[in-house]
């Protein structure tokens, strides 16, 4: 899920050389953690063999013996279904979920990797990676069915919906009972971004988009693990025409993977990252057109319960020196556009958090009241869609969730659009910088 700097940031920036934009973005501060916010089998079927012994002559009549088959027990399931149905914990039992893809640190940091004390610090870290790879994996099986099922012809609704409804049956949460969704479910709302829209939009009740064969979609998935945001994205076309502008993203969020680790400066990275996409061009209907990283977008540190973090990863070069840090969870996420590479707000908001540093406001509208309730129960401050507070049977919010947003208790996240008759692609991957190794967590075969 994006993360987007302020604009007043962006006048501190340095001037790129030779990039095609020629400004650059600074990292912006995200939410703390939640919890501030929080005080603002069938049995087979026996089949039996009767065994009747004939009495004696002027005997009483014995009771038949059944002798009853032992129970067969039940295959504990060794793969995914056809939409995704099976637990995560079923397939993996004993918490051996896989691990993500494991980069040694380089130069400097090359001894972490045999460090005693290193090792001992990472194995205390059991629950935080047990929680992360329990995400990732629901995240690498579920977007590997969208991308082999997702076709032209269906609805943005259809799409985002078979897409959370199979993480919330991978990790056993519909997030229907109270506070069932805090545990484990949907990490943020699905985005299905269509063409120049960047990022932040997923589909409101009664949406009635339908995927075409010429769209260019960023699909923005996000799964949680007690708060353990697994954040990751990818790019769907269907006409290669835009070949070239899925290629320059990927090896722009592939170069900033590989480039960051503990100590790396953000501001460098960001360079490493612009050099990457911009080395790109694309052609769409005869026309050539530059990849532009969009500036005003950039990646983001998670916290528990919080998508967006303290620390901002930029994809193009300034001056931003804030280093990498052992423990940090950063989500490297990177957009190209043929447009003006900036984005700007528009459209009905779907996208909505509470705030971990919400206000203490005298809520006069009682709507107001009760719908923060519902929030802070159900969600803390995980990010939802209007759609999750739908399917809890709310009714008639809209008025009292405008409220929560003009009060600051909750923040909304506008759709993020260049300029019409653009396109713009997104990939991003999550990585954590644990003690020994650098862990890409969502890497699968797939990107």
């Amino acid at each position: 899920m994006a993360a987007k700097p302020p604009t007043d940031e962006l006048k501190k920036l340095s001037v790129s050389e030779g990039g095609a934009n020629g400004k650059a973005a600074t990292a912006a501060n995200g939410a703390k953690n939640g919890d501030a916010a929080e005080h603002s089998g069938e049995d087979s079927d026996d089949d039996a063999d009767d065994q009747i012994v004939e009495p004696a002559p002027g005997a009483a009549k014995k009771k038949k013996n059944k002798k009853k088959k032992p129970k067969k027990k039940k295959k504990a399931p060794t793969a995914q279904t056809d939409p995704p149905s099976v637990l995560m914990s079923q397939l993996f039992p004993n918490n051996t979920y896989p691990k993500g893809e494991e980069v040694e640190y380089k130069n400097e940091n090359s001894y972490r990797t045999t460090n005693e004390e290193k090792r001992h610090l990472d194995n205390l870290n059991n629950d935080f990676l047990v929680d992360y790879r329990h995400g990732a994996e629901t995240h690498r099986q579920v977007r590997q069915w969208a991308q082999k099922n997702i076709k032209p012809g269906q609805s943005l609704i259809e799409i985002a919906e078979g897409i959370e409804d199979s993480i919330r049956r991978l990790v056993g949460h519909d997030g229907l009972a109270e506070g069932d969704a805090k545990v484990a479910g949907v990490g943020f709302p699905t985005g299905l971004n269509l063409d120049h829209i960047a990022a932040h939009f997923t589909p409101n009740a009664g949406n009635k988009t339908i995927l075409q064969q010429s769209n260019v979609m960023k699909v923005d998935i996000g799964v949680h693990v007690n708060g353990r945001i697994v954040d990751s994205a990818f790019t769907m076309a269907f006409d290669p025409m835009y070949d070239n502008l899925l290629a320059a993203v990927k090896d722009a969020t592939n170069t900033g993977v590989k480039e960051a680790g503990i100590d790396v400066r953000l501001g460098e990275l960001g360079g490493y990252i612009q050099e990457a996409m911009e080395s790109y061009e694309c052609e769409i209907n005869g026309t050539t057109y530059p990849i532009k990283s969009i500036r005003n977008l950039s990646g983001h540190t998670i916290l528990p319960y919080s998508i967006h973090g303290t620390k901002s990863v930029p994809i193009v070069k300034s001056s931003d020196s804030t280093k990498m840090e052992e423990g940090d969870v950063f989500a490297i996420e990177t957009f190209g556009s043929t447009g003006n590479g900036y984005v700007h707000d528009e459209g009905e908001v779907s996208h909505y958090a509470l705030r971990s540093d919400a206000p203490k406001v005298d809520l006069r509208l009682s709507s107001a009241k009760s719908l923060l309730n519902v929030i802070k129960k159900n969600f803390s401050t995980i990010p939802f869609a209007r759609r999750y507070l739908d399917r809890l049977g709310q009714e008639k919010y809209l008025l009292g969730l405008n409220n929560l947003v003009q009060t600051g208790i909750v923040e909304d996240y506008p759709p993020l659009l260049d300029k019409k008759g653009s396109y713009t692609a997104q990939f991003e991957h999550t990585i954590l910088l644990r003690p020994t190794v650098k862990e890409v967590i969502s890497r699968g075969e797939d990107y």
